[in-house]
C-alpha cells in the first residue's frame, strides 16, 4: 500500500466518487442481547451539533484550450501550423470551464468563523458555505496554513449561527468512541461513528504530523469536517484516508485539536501562523548513535547542524548535542521537537536540556520566528576550518577498507570534481563497499566526513587512527558527522567490527 496524499491509496477526504461503502463493527454479545451499534449518546451528540457542521463549495476556472502547438522558426510546416493556431484561436466556444468541488467545515463562532482544510479551498476562485438548512453564504478566506492543512473562513450571517467548541485531544483514549460529521460523496450532512484506533500517527504529509487515526467512516468530501467526542466537543479535523478506491476502509486521519486550536487562534488574530524557530537541523537518535554518545535510554533529537543566524547558535547549542527537553517538555523522539518549538511563542526565552558527551547541560534560548524560507537549517559546523589539510605525498593515497570506505584528502581538484561547497572541510569518501554497513547507511562517494565521535578530522590517516583508538577503548560503534556536497550534515553510526 502506498502513502501518497491526494492520489493513490492515501487520499485527502474530498472530491466526489461513485462508490458507497458501509462498514459495521460487531462483537460477541450474551445470548438474547441485540447486536450493539455504539453508545446511545451518539444520536444525542449528532442532534446537538449537526447545525454547526457546514458544506464548503468551491469554484475554480480551468483553461480548456491550454498551450497551442508551436514549431521552431524555419520549419517547413511553420506556415501550416501558424494557420492552424490562428483558426483555433478564432473558434467559438468558451476558453475556460468552471470546476466545482465540495468539502466540509464547522462553525466555531456564532459571528461566522468556519474551520476547514486548506486543501479544500486551495486554488479556489469562489468559496461558499452551505448550512445544514440549505442557506448558502459567500465566504472569505481569513488565513490558511499549508503545514497543518488548516484554513479559517468568514461569512456574514443574518443571525448568530450555531457554533461548537474544541475539546482536549490529549485526553483521548484508544478505543474511545468518536463521531465524524461531514459531506461525503456530496450527499450533504452525514454522521458516522467509530473508535480511536491510534494517536500520534505520522503519515509523512508534513513537518508537524500528529494525527488521530479512527475507523469512523471518513470518505471523500469529509475533508475539513469535525471529529467529535461524546461530549459534543471537536477533538479533530478530518483530513486524510488510506484507501485504494477512494471510499472508507476504516483507516482515517484527523488533525488533533491540540494542533488545531493554536493555529486557528493565530489565523484569527494575525491572518497567518507565527511559529517559534530554534534554528537547528535534527535527526533521529538511533540505538547505535545513542550508545556511542552515551545517551541512555535512546531518546531526544540529535542536532546535525546549527543555522549561523538562528537562535540556537548564540545560545551555545552545537552539532552532536542531543536535545532531550524543551521548555519543560520531554523530547521522546525527533519528531516531537519541531511541533513543540513551532507551538512556542516567538521571542520567548526557554530552557533547552541537552546531552553533550554524556553529560546533561541546560541552555537558555530566545526563540526566533520561523519563516517559509527557513525550512532547513544550514550547517554551522566549521570546527575543522582552521586545520591544515595539506599532507605529504605519502599520506595522499586513499585509506581502503576503513568501515567499508575508501577515503582521500579533500583536494581542490576533488572538491571541483564532486561539486563540494567551499565551506565543507574533512575527509572525502571516494568509494563505498556495496556489501558494507556504510552502503546500508547510504553513504556515497562525494560525501565528506567532518567529525569522528564529535571531534574534527582532517585526513584519512587521522581518521584511521581515531578508529583504532576507539576499538582499543572497547567501543562497538563510531558516530561520523557526514556532509553532503551541497552542505547538508547528518550523523551516521557505523559498527567498528
Amino acid at each position: 500500500m502506498h502513502a501518497v496524499l491526494g492520489s493513490g491509496p492515501l487520499r485527502r477526504a474530498s472530491r466526489l466518487v461513485a462508490v458507497l461503502a458501509v462498514a459495521a463493527i460487531a462483537w460477541p454479545m450474551p445470548q438474547g442481547t441485540a447486536a450493539a451499534r455504539g453508545p446511545e449518546a451518539i444520536a444525542d451528540v449528532a442532534e446537538a451539533v449537526i447545525d454547526a457542521v457546514v458544506n464548503i463549495s468551491t469554484k475554480q476556472s480551468v483553461d480548456l484550450r491550454g498551450d497551442v502547438p508551436r514549431l521552431p522558426p524555419g520549419s517547413p510546416f511553420e506556415e501550416f501550423f501558424d494557420e492552424f493556431n490562428k483558426n483555433r484561436r478564432n473558434q467559438e466556444g468558451p476558453s475556460q470551464r468552471r470546476i466545482n468541488s465540495l468539502g466540509s467545515g464547522f462553525i466555531i463562532d456564532p459571528s461566522g468563523l468556519v474551520v476547514t482544510n486548506n486543501h479544500v479551498i486551495a486554488d479556489a476562485d469562489e468559496v461558499d458555505v452551505i448550512l445544514n438548512d440549505g442557506t448558502t453564504m459567500k465566504a472569505t478566506i481569513v488565513g490558511r496554513d499549508t503545514k497543518t492543512d488548516l484554513a479559517l473562513l468568514k461569512v456574514d450571517p443574518p443571525r448568530p449561527l450555531k457554533a461548537v467548541k474544541f475539546g482536549d485531544s490529549d485526553k483521548l483514549r484508544l478505543g474511545e468512541w468518536v463521531i465524524a460529521i461531514g459531506n461525503p460523496f456530496s450527499l450533504g450532512g452525514s454522521v458516522t461513528a467509530g473508535i480511536v484506533s491510534a494517536r500520534n500517527r505520522d503519515i509523512q504529509s508534513g513537518p508537524y504530523d500528529n494525527y488521530i487515526q479512527t475507523d469512523a467512516a471518513i470518505n471523500r468530501g469529509n475533508s475539513g469536517g469535525p471529529l467529535f467526542n461524546l461530549n459534543g466537543e471537536v477533538i479533530g479535523v478530518n483530513t486524510a484516508i488510506i484507501s485504494p478506491s477512494g471510499g472508507s476502509i476504516g483507516i482515517g486521519f484527523a488533525v488533533p485539536s491540540k494542533t488545531v486550536v493554536p493555529v486557528i487562534e493565530q489565523l484569527r488574530k494575525y491572518k497567518e501562523v507565527r511559529r517559534g524557530w530554534l534554528g537547528v537541523r535534527i535527526q533521529q537518535v538511533s540505538a547505535e548513535i545513542a550508545e556511542s554518545l552515551n545517551v541512555s535510554p535512546p531518546r531526544g533529537a540529535l542536532v546535525a547542524g546549527v543555522d549561523e543566524k538562528g537562535p540556537a547558535k548564540p545560545a551555545g547549542i552545537e552539532p552532536g548535542d542531543v536535545i532531550i527537553k524543551f521548555d519543560g517538555r520531554d523530547i521522546k523522539e525527533m519528531r516531537d521537537l519541531p511541533r513543540i518549538v513551532a507551538d512556542s511563542p516567538v521571542g520567548k526565552e526557554v530552557e533547552v536540556v541537552i546531552i553533550r558527551k554524556g553529560k546533561e547541560i541546560t541552555k537558555r534560548v530566545t526563540l526566533g520566528r520561523l519563516e517559509d524560507s527557513d525550512k532547513r537549517a544550514s550547517n554551522a559546523n566549521d570546527k575543522g576550518s582552521q586545520r591544515d589539510n595539506s599532507l605529504a605525498p605519502s599520506e595522499r593515497s586513499a585509506v581502503k577498507r576503513a568501515l567499508g570506505l575508501e577515503l582521500s584528502n579533500l583536494t581542490e581538484a576533488l572538491r571541483r570534481e564532486h561539486h563540494i561547497k567551499d565551506g565543507v572541510k574533512g575527509v572525502l569518501i571516494t568509494g563505498v563497499d556495496p556489501n558494507s554497513p556504510a552502503a546500508e547507511k547510504r553513504l556515497t562517494p562525494g560525501m565528506v566526513i567532518a567529525e569522528v565521535q564529535q571531534e574534527p578530522v582532517g585526513s584519512p590517516v587521522e581518521l584511521q587512527q581515531r578508529l583504532e583508538k576507539l576499538k582499543k577503548d572497547g567501543k562497538k560503534t563510531v558516530v561520523l558527522l557526514v556532509i553532503s556536497p551541497d552542505g547538508d550534515p547528518s550523523f551516521v553510526a557505523l559498527s567498528l567490527n
